[in-house]
């Protein structure tokens, strides 16, 4: 911190000796290393005060960036739900309104049974078989159908 060499200290310890004198000397030393000690960790709280500051000021701006996202989120979320709900309204009315006119129509008159003859229950009046490939298959089946 200082850059005190072990020369430099050895004059400071001298000139000690000679200024305090050796009777006081011991009790100067430990006052002086209590007082250093206390020093440093005054420093070190200052220090570690100063870093719960900054983390503390991160978390915030943290916060404040969720904050924003969720409200971003959250109005794009409500303006889909709105224009879903308006879609599903004017269904539901367009519905409403072709079951109001099928009821507000006439029925039609009934048509007349086909006479039983021979054609209607020949085999080119049924409808025809359906293709192989759309026709179901049972479960236990596990051949493909071509």
């Amino acid at each position: 911190m200082f850059d005190i060499g072990f020369s430099e200290l050895l004059v400071i310890g001298i000139v000690a000796l000679v200024v305090i004198g050796p009777e006081r000397l011991p009790k100067v030393a430990r006052t002086v290393g209590h007082l250093l000690g206390r020093m440093q960790r005054y420093v070190n709280d200052v220090k570690s005060d100063i870093n719960r500051e900054m983390q503390l000021e991160e978390l915030r701006r943290l916060q404040a960036q969720v904050v924003e996202s969720a409200r971003t989120l959250e109005s794009s979320v409500r303006q889909e739900l709105d224009a879903a709900r308006s879609t599903f309204a004017g269904i539901g009315q367009d519905a409403q309104h072709a079951l109001d006119a099928l009821q507000d129509a006439p029925e039609a008159p009934a048509a007349p049974a086909p006479a039983a003859t021979a054609e209607a229950e020949s085999p080119a009046a049924l409808p025809p078989a359906a293709p192989a490939a759309i026709r179901p298959r049972s479960i236990d089946q596990t051949t493909p159908v071509a």
